[in-house]
């Protein structure tokens, strides 16, 4: 025997023996079932020490269960992560001072298929050197052929069951990437920043009205001032207006509870089209929507011609002089702000208004919420069911498109009026719609990672083929998973399983820590 114990050699040779053998596939031998779904990693890189942590807890789990006698299956799976993958694949195209513009997407796509088939297997390897006993026969990803088609399916049944809309809304606009992100790829970080007080003149008189702001670029998007009604200074100018400097056009004084009396000078500018608070007030007092971005968070043609075409931050600079120099720049103040950046990127990420599609939450949100209160899904440790029913209970509509290539492309095609059309194909909608040989175009959208791995539970089961996997290790028994993905992952597989399968995804989520450091 060796005297120096040499684990990679060990471990290694003992796993390959163990997978030979079958040893972590489902009996099947009619014991009860135990199954856990390993939340997908990123098929972009390796695994981090989260989860190398998560991944011991649910192996303890399954070994447990397996040795007192379950029939149990760990289902195993990796991600296609639209927006990581496609920037990995970029990056390595622009070192050969290619894009993937230059490319086209048929082309683009066929290399990140390379790259998956080369590079993507580090994960695979990596839980098999931590042990994990997971069932390797039953491999998913989620842009295989089945599980893409089980993604297909859902879509169009969503948008057949009126589930599924697409609207023009504020969205999180990644300026670099050209796409939207959701709320979980924005990294809101305090940052020394100004607060800028601006004079507005009234059309009449001479009085004016300061208002503070840290974005000066977005003033040429104003639409309104804003002052709580309860404010004793400025009740009497309620229903007035003033001239909008720069651009020289009226915008009315309106009165709004949200405005805090007490911040900066009690004067708030809106610009329904690049805030998301604005947007709703916009929304409450039928105020116009201008948009005065193009897609690089450059200046469009919505604005004076001198400022067409600046880059957001030099035109800030420019605002910001040319305001002054009129004699309308009151201060500056230093102030600490909380800048959004898009955790791929890095740069800061604009409200932006675009077409997106959407998914109406708030009624599959309900049986949601029922299904743990009555206990049919349990949270461990209990105290998260809170964080889940704060915001199931104030839940928003779902932006499940992104403007990246590599991903579920969104099934619908548009005729030359922009009507809309969904189907499984160009010749489906065509002979369904009885449209013969009219001009149709493909939405080139893709699918948000977070709407496909919705389906994961049922889906790497053979969903929507009804089969003897799905309906013995459906419902799963255990989700174990951070809470920093309460919100985007967990609630949704719940919404997406009692709706597509009438059932809960799990019975119990086993909510960890996260490894901070």
């Amino acid at each position: 025997m060796e005297k120096t114990y040499r684990p990679k050699d060990i471990e290694t040779k003992w796993y390959d023996t163990w997978e030979n053998r079958g040893y972590f596939k489902p009996t099947e031998n009619g014991s009860p079932s135990f199954c856990i779904a390993i939340p997908p990693p990123n098929v972009t890189g390796n695994l981090h020490m989260g989860h190398g942590f998560q991944e011991a807890i649910m192996d303890a789990l399954i070994r447990y269960k397996r040795m007192k006698g379950n029939d149990t299956l760990w289902q195993v799976g990796t991600d296609h992560a639209g927006i990581a993958t496609q920037m990995v694949v970029e990056r390595l195209l622009n070192q050969e001072n290619v894009t993937r513009h230059d490319l086209g997407r048929n082309e683009f796509i066929k290399k990140v298929w390379e790259w998956k088939n080369e590079s993507g297997g580090a994960i695979t390897k990596q839980l098999r050197r931590l042990g994990a006993s997971v069932d390797w026969s039953r491999e998913r990803f989620t842009m295989d052929d089945g599980f893409s088609r089980a993604v297909e399916d859902a879509f169009i049944k969503m948008y057949e069951d009126n589930l599924i809309y697409r609207g023009k809304r504020l969205v999180n606009w990644d300026p670099k990437l050209h796409t939207a992100v959701s709320d979980l790829e924005v990294i809101s970080e305090e940052e020394n920043g100004s607060l800028w007080h601006f004079n507005y003149p009234l059309s009449t008189g001479n009085e004016y009205l300061t208002v503070a702001t840290t974005r000066p670029e977005t003033m040429l998007g104003d639409v309104a001032v804003a002052v709580n009604p309860e404010d004793q200074r400025y009740k009497y100018l309620i229903g007035k207006n003033v001239i909008l400097p720069l651009v020289n056009r009226e915008i009315p004084i309106i009165a709004d509870d949200y405005v805090d009396k007490d911040f900066g000078t009690g004067c708030v500018k809106i610009t329904p089209g690049h805030d998301f608070n604005d947007y709703e007030m916009g929304k409450r007092h039928n105020l116009p929507v201008i948009n005065i971005f193009d897609d690089d968070a450059r200046l469009n043609e919505n604005v004076p011609l001198v400022y067409v075409g600046m880059e957001r931050f030099d035109a800030r600079k420019k605002i910001i002089s040319d305001l002054d120099s009129l004699g309308l720049l009151e201060k500056i103040d230093a102030h600490i702000i909380k800048i959004p950046r898009g955790d791929r990127s890095g740069v800061i990420i604009e409200p932006y208004l675009t077409d997106q599609w959407y998914v109406k939450t708030s009624p599959l949100a309900k049986k949601a919420v029922t299904a743990v209160e009555n206990g049919d899904i349990k949270f461990v440790p209990k105290q998260y069911e809170n964080m889940y029913f704060s915001w199931m209970r104030d839940i928003q509509d779902w932006c499940i498109s992104r403007q990246l290539w590599w991903g579920h492309q969104i099934p619908a095609w548009y005729d030359d009026k922009e009507n809309v059309y969904v189907g499984k194909s160009e010749e489906e909608v065509r002979v369904i719609n009885n449209l013969g040989n009219i001009n149709l175009r493909r939405d080139s959208d893709v699918l948000d990672t977070w709407f496909s791995s919705s389906l994961w539970t049922f889906g790497t089961l053979g969903w929507p083929e009804i089969n003897q996997f799905l309906e013995k290790y459906h419902p799963t028994s255990v989700l174990v998973t951070g809470f920093d993905i309460i919100f985007f992952w967990v609630a949704r597989m719940i919404m997406m399983s009692l709706y597509f399968v009438d059932d809960v995804p799990f019975k119990t989520v086993f909510v960890h820590g996260l490894v901070r450091d």
